[in-house]
């Protein structure tokens, strides 16, 4: 797999399509704080870290993110409308401060990677700080 990150995302989407409660994800430390920015930002309703199968005496364990999707309960609609993936291994994608981009005119979010971690667009503004822009959630 060449772009984890996508593939998260992917899963997230395909999960959403088929009207799953919960998607399986294999665990990384950048896709438990998108997870966390999904939690706070109200996208998913929660999140767990599993430990992994064992494979052969605990070696080549890989921990799993559990991701229980949120949809409206009337409506059956999910959370969220649109994963897209921006920055990529081929073409990466950078802003600074000044430039950092407003999804859905500040109705979505821009998952950010930057000197002080993952963040959000609204709060890498706070901080004044740019980064690589991973996705946009709205």
């Amino acid at each position: 797999m060449t772009d984890p990150i996508a593939d998260y995302l992917t899963r997230i989407r395909n999960g959403i399509k088929a009207n799953h409660a919960v998607v399986n994800i294999p665990s990384s430390k950048i896709k438990q704080e998108i997870t966390k920015n999904l939690l706070d930002k109200g996208y998913i309703l929660n999140y767990k870290i599993e430990d992994g199968e064992d494979f052969e005496e605990n070696k080549g364990t890989q921990n799993n993110i559990k991701i229980a999707l949120k949809y409206n309960p009337k409506t059956k609609l999910s959370a969220i409308r649109k994963l897209e993936r921006i920055s990529r291994p081929g073409l990466r994608k950078y802003a600074n401060a000044n430039n950092l981009p407003r999804v859905l005119n500040g109705l979505g979010i821009a998952i950010l990677s930057t000197s002080k971690g993952i963040m959000t667009d609204k709060e890498a503004r706070k901080e004044n700080v740019g980064g690589e822009i991973l996705c946009y959630i709205y």
